[in-house]
């Protein structure tokens, strides 16, 4: 499998992109939760997967040149955005467990936890969700 090159061109928009699905995410949830009486579990469940969904659209359509098999390609890009956001949560917890002192400014933990997530979010996007542009799910053209 041959990774497209991360080039830091690819980077900010793949930022953007991010700061929009966190727009998504919590407008749905706010909407959800205050408008809806939804239970806040079920409304972030439905809020993180519409986040992903569009993040995955655009960075598909604006940041990475996209595949033939758009089905192959959305079930790793939400393969990815689960495991970065088990990484941003670990990584809170971690942070907070090692140095309890942390607990007093959680957006220090939260900082890292989310860096760490964008890292990982971004290698994986580009080495393994959108790695094969234009090849189908057999590896042809």
């Amino acid at each position: 499998m041959s990774a497209q090159p991360a080039r830091p061109s690819r980077f900010a928009p793949f930022v953007l992109v991010g700061a929009l699905g966190f727009t998504v995410d919590a407008t749905l949830l706010t909407v959800l939760v205050h408008g809806f009486d939804w239970s806040h579990y079920t409304a972030r469940a439905v809020s993180f997967a519409m986040a992903v969904t569009v993040t995955w659209l655009c960075n598909r359509h604006f940041v990475f040149q996209r595949s033939r098999d758009p089905r192959r390609e959305f079930g790793a890009y939400f393969v990815t955005q689960v495991v970065g956001a088990v990484i941003n949560l670990g990584t809170y917890a971690l942070l907070i467990e090692m140095l309890p002192a942390l607990a007093r400014v959680p957006v220090i933990p939260l900082a890292g936890g989310g860096i760490l997530a964008l890292l990982f979010n971004y290698s994986a996007a580009s080495r393994w969700v959108f790695a094969n542009p234009g090849l189908d799910e057999r590896g042809g053209r």
